[in-house]
This record gives structure tokens, sequence and C-alpha cells, in this order.
């Protein structure tokens, strides 16, 4: 048991017995993780705001590629 003192955990938690990282893997299997520059975070604070701005540019994306594919009645 550790001795460093953490204002945050309570007398109460128990961690004897349990493993570091034993969910880490599926964790980051199951995530899609982008790290912004630091000039960005101020203006794309959370996922939300990423989202929102990136919808309609990927909206986007999407017309044009569908538009300009070849098309299958040749």
């Amino acid at each position: 048991m550790s001795t460093t003192l953490d204002p945050d955990m309570l007398a109460e938690y128990e961690f004897e017995g349990g493993e570091r990282g034993k969910f880490a893997a599926d964790y980051a299997h199951g995530t899609n993780i982008i790290i912004l520059e630091p000039e960005l975070m101020d203006v794309f604070p959370d996922s939300e705001s990423v989202n929102a701005a990136l919808r309609p540019l990927a909206n986007l994306i999407r017309s044009r590629t569908l538009s300009t594919a070849p098309s299958a009645k040749t």
C-alpha cells in the first residue's frame, strides 16, 4: 500500500489485488483519440465542438466525392 497521501483518496478505497491497465487495450481499441495543437484547444475545448466543426466539412467532402465519382453506367 502506498504511503503517499492524496487528498482525493478516501480511506475506504481499496486497490489491493487490482491489476493496472487491465482494460487499457480494450479501451484504446474502442476509441479514436486525436491530438489537437495547443493553439486550437481554446477554439475546440471538447469533442462536441470538434465534431460540430468537422461535420459540415465532412458532408461537403462526401458530396463532392460522390458528384465526381465515375458513373456506374458505362
